[in-house]
Order: structure tokens, then sequence, then C-alpha cells
């Protein structure tokens, strides 16, 4: 398998700093209102996308896609932010964490958190409910463009998810993400060290610019 230097990267990021970089590109890639089922869970992989819609008659299948999803890949299911009923419970947590799947984003909500929890297997969403999505949505694509949190996500786009929340770098502009996430990691070490030493926090900021760090600088 070849080394996915970027994820790897993106990885050795927190999502804060991340979303400061994206701030700086003037890139929106913030999900809103989506969240680990554990605050110790976090993720770094490459998006495979599925997207829900209601249900038909006779009602489609909500698929049988968990095969087909590479190792190291984050399911990204799109069920429109419905908090009515499920998309995720136990026996796909159990396939995906017996496969190596590196975890799964959902905008909408899961089931069977114990399990998610005790297996160490990492379910970001906007909440859970027992209410099983069977006969209430349906497949409707798979490795198409997506929508978690009001942000648009494209098959093998990164994610990166931690107890913060989920920032989504878009495949054309992670070089230029990870590379301004690293720079403002350095600054803010670097004033981290400067107060260790004594140095005043104001005087230790301004030396290494910390306020211009993620304001627009330009446009990717």
């Amino acid at each position: 398998m070849t080394k996915d230097v970027n994820a790897e990267r993106a990885g050795a990021l927190d999502c804060a700093t991340l979303s400061d970089a994206m701030d700086r590109l003037g890139l929106r890639g913030q999900c809103e209102r989506i969240h680990g089922r554990s605050e110790e869970f976090q993720m770094t992989g490459r998006a495979y996308t599925v997207r829900y819609g209601p249900a038909s008659k006779p009602a489609g299948t909500v698929g049988d896609y968990i095969d087909d999803v590479p190792r190291g890949a984050i399911v990204v299911l799109d069920n429109g932010g419905r908090e009515d009923v499920t998309v995720w419970g136990d026996i796909l947590t159990e396939v995906a964490h017996r496969r190596g799947i590196a975890g799964t984003l959902i905008d909408g909500v899961c089931r069977d958190v114990a399990l998610c929890r005790r297996l160490g297997y990492p379910v970001f969403s906007r909440g859970n409910w027992m209410r099983t999505g069977k006969d209430r949505v349906q497949l409707e694509t798979i490795g198409e463009t997506v929508a978690i949190g009001s942000v648009r996500v494209a098959p093998g786009d990164l994610v990166r998810a931690d107890a913060d929340g989920v920032v989504i770098l878009p495949s054309a502009h992670e070089s230029a993400i990870l590379d301004t996430a690293e720079e403002i990691c350095r600054a803010e070490d670097a004033i981290r060290a400067r107060t260790s030493a004594g140095v005043r926090l104001d005087d230790a900021r301004r030396e290494y610019g910390y306020h211009r760090l993620q304001s627009a600088k330009e446009r990717v």
C-alpha cells in the first residue's frame, strides 16, 4: 500500500489548527454540529461517500457497501442531517472495525454507541438514537459529492476529526492547508516555549505574529 503522506501530516495536526489554516486561506471545511460519540475518538482518512434519501414505496435498501470500503478510509454518510432515524449501528461497526476502516462520519445519527466505544471505533455524528432507518431511508448514491454539516465532501477528500469536531480538507487545497497549518503550529509552539522561559505572553505573541496567524492572507 502506498503511503499517504498528506493523511499522515493531517493526523499529526489538531482540528483547531487546521480550522485556523482554512480561515487564513478563505476555505470552508468545518462541519457544523458534528461531534464524536466519545471525547476520546479521533480519526484521519480519505472519504468514502454515501448519500441517503427518504424511502420510496416499496422501500429501497439502506445498502451493503461496507465490504467495498478501502482499509484506512472513512465512511462518510449524508443522511441530510436527519436525527429521527439511524444509518449506522452495531453490525456495521463490527465489520468496519474488523476491516481496518478508520472511522465513520454521519450527517445524521447513529445507534449502538456502547459498542463503538468498547471497540474504540470512532463515530462522529449529530447524535445517537435507537430508531432504525430501515424502510425509512434508502441508499441513493455511492462515490459522489455529499454534504456533511453544511460542508461539501467529495470522494477522496481528507477527513480529520478529534474532540473539537470535524474538518474536511478538499483534495485540491489539501497541501496548501497542511503547509499553512504546520506554519501556525510552529509559531504557537515557539510562543509556548518563550512563555515557559519567562517571556510575557503579549510580547511572545507579538514576536511571532500571533494575531495574524489566522487572518486571511491569500485565496487558493
